[in-house]
C-alpha cells in the first residue's frame, strides 16, 4: 500500500467515525445518578440531565435497562393536596433545550430490581427517542437524597 493509499483510508476512516459521532451526538448526557436503595427495597430512581443539540424538539419514549425487570417514565402530580407518581408516555426535549428528571419531578422509575445496586458501581440504561436514535448512558449509584429532600419528595406519594 502506498503512503497516499494509507493517507486516504485513514482520512475515509476518520470521516466516518466523525459523521457517526455527530449523529449520535445529538442528545447528550450532561450529568446524571440512579439512587441506591436498601437491598429490601425492589425499586429506585434513575435522575438525569440531557441535553438536545438539534434542530428539531425530540420526545424520550422509552428506557431498557438490564438491571431491572421494568423501565418507567414517570411524573409527580398533586391530586388534592396528595402528591403521586404517574407513569407518562414520554418527556418532550426542545431544540437546543435540556431535560431534567429529578427528584420530586419527572423520572426513570427501576422496578424489580433483579439484584441490589451497590453505591459506587455504574448502571448501564439506554434511551430510546420517538426518532428511533438510541442512546446508551451510564450513570453512578448513589446515595439516597438527604433525609430532608426524601421527606419533602416522598411525602404523601402513592401510585
Amino acid at each position: 500500500m502506498t503512503l497516499k493509499a494509507i493517507f486516504k483510508h485513514v482520512f475515509n476512516s476518520l470521516m466516518l467515525a466523525s459523521l457517526s459521532f455527530a449523529a449520535s451526538a445529538n442528545v447528550v448526557l450532561v450529568d446524571g445518578y440512579v439512587r441506591a436503595m436498601p437491598a429490601s427495597v425492589p425499586n429506585t430512581a434513575a435522575y438525569l440531565t440531557l441535553e438536545n443539540h438539534t434542530e428539531d424538539a425530540v420526545k424520550l419514549v422509552a428506557v431498557k435497562t438490564d438491571i431491572a425487570k421494568e423501565a418507567q417514565l414517570h411524573t409527580i402530580i398533586e391530586d388534592n393536596g396528595i402528591v403521586k407518581m404517574r407513569q407518562v408516555d414520554g418527556f418532550d426535549i426542545a431544540s437546543h433545550s435540556a431535560l431534567q428528571l429529578k427528584p420530586s419531578g419527572d423520572h426513570i422509575m427501576l422496578l424489580s430490581l433483579l439484584k441490589p445496586l451497590t453505591i459506587d458501581t455504574k448502571v448501564t440504561l439506554t434511551l430510546v427517542f420517538d426518532n428511533e436514535q438510541q442512546l446508551d448512558v451510564e450513570l453512578p449509584v448513589l446515595k439516597q437524597m438527604s433525609q430532608t429532600e426524601q421527606d419533602h419528595s416522598m411525602h404523601h406519594h402513592q401510585h
